[in-house]
């Protein structure tokens, strides 16, 4: 895969009726598809899209300041609450893969079913907070969680790491 921060065609590539076309098509219920291997191209497009804009954002604004959705505060309160010792700054793959873990994630997540649009849709997060997408440091999630562990870890001050060595122009 390559990283989402390497201009290499993807959603941006398209043109407004190609852009509209597949937005249409993603609206369709998943039904309607089966296992097309162009939809998964398509989801993976757009997860990788979504990992560089909030890349670039929390490498040019203070995570700390960052508000990712309007139940912030309630996501941070239910995740710390049910998972209270998850290590959020560098996240095993069995935190969120296990069969342990599916069992404990799946309740968490339908708790925001109504709250979070597309709580569900597949989207990529970083294992390691201090670094950037790469395909070692990377892995899929649904978007709750995602918002879950990145609001702890905006809070927390797991992603200051990225905002200052950007800011101070080190490399990652």
């Amino acid at each position: 895969m390559a990283a989402p921060n390497e201009s290499v065609g993807g959603l941006g590539a398209l043109g407004a009726t190609e852009a509209l076309s597949v937005a249409q098509a993603l609206s369709l219920p998943a039904e309607s598809y089966g296992n097309d291997p162009n939809v998964e191209i398509i989801w993976a497009m757009k997860a990788s899209q979504h990992a560089e804009v909030y890349f670039n954002l929390i490498s040019s604004v203070d995570p700390r300041h960052l508000k990712l959705t309007k139940a912030d505060d309630l996501i941070y309160s239910v995740f710390r609450e049910e998972f209270p010792n998850l290590c959020i700054e560098n996240l095993d793959s069995e935190d969120l893969k296990s069969p342990a873990a599916k069992e404990k994630w799946r309740p968490f997540c339908m708790k925001f079913e109504k709250e979070i649009e597309d709580f569900n849709y597949g989207t990529l997060l970083r294992m390691d907070s201090s670094k950037d997408y790469s395909e070692e440091n990377t892995i899929f999630s649904t978007r709750i969680q995602f918002f879950a562990i990145e609001v702890a870890r905006n809070r927390e001050g797991c992603n200051d790491v990225i905002f200052h060595s950007k800011k101070s122009g080190s490399p990652k």
